[in-house]
């Protein structure tokens, strides 16, 4: 749907869509996590 590309909080994403239609969007990106593996939230 959006080929992957650089974004403006510095990451890297792009849309597709499922066999159901549904959008999905994956992201890479610098983001800081916690010792148990959850995000952390600024």
């Amino acid at each position: 749907m959006k080929p992957a590309a650089d974004t403006f909080w510095g990451g890297y994403s792009g849309y597709f869509s499922d066999p159901d239609g549904y959008l999905w969007e994956i992201a890479w990106g610098a983001f800081d996590f916690n010792d148990d593996g959850s995000l952390v939230v600024t």
